[in-house]
């Protein structure tokens, strides 16, 4: 299904494309709603679903209630600092093998991963180390 062009869902992407901490949706809504005030909240949930769906987006379901979003589709993982909840991109060699050790001991198949890492990020580490 082909989808007619959106100049909310164009503003959506364009400031996800500005940011590296993984905005929620609240965050996009009161950013784009400062260049388009009549937005919705509404409008900006079925965008950002909308725009994940089609893989011009991440969705980052990370345990915490709310979605983080992520306009960097390349494979890449992720590193969620405990304290202050920042998101991080992880520079790192791939683990896809992770794949083929996962099916080792599984019958069915499997057709990838989502791993998040957890600790303190640099600023958080810092600061416990000054402490």
């Amino acid at each position: 299904m082909t989808h007619k062009r959106s100049r909310q869902r164009e503003l959506i992407k364009a400031f996800l494309m500005t940011r590296r901490d993984h905005p929620t949706a609240d965050v996009v809504y009161s950013r784009v709603r400062q260049e388009m005030p009549n937005i919705s909240l509404g409008t900006v949930y079925r965008n950002l679903t909308l725009l994940s769906e089609l893989g011009e987006i991440q969705r980052l379901r990370l345990g915490d209630g709310t979605d983080h979003f992520d306009a960097d589709t390349s494979p890449h993982n992720h590193f969620i600092c405990n304290h202050c909840k920042a998101v991080i991109d992880l520079e790192m060699e791939s683990i896809d093998s992770i794949d083929k050790v996962a099916a080792a001991g599984f019958q069915g198949e499997i057709e990838g991963h989502v791993t998040y890492f957890y600790g303190s990020c640099p600023a958080c580490a810092e600061h416990s180390q000054i402490s």
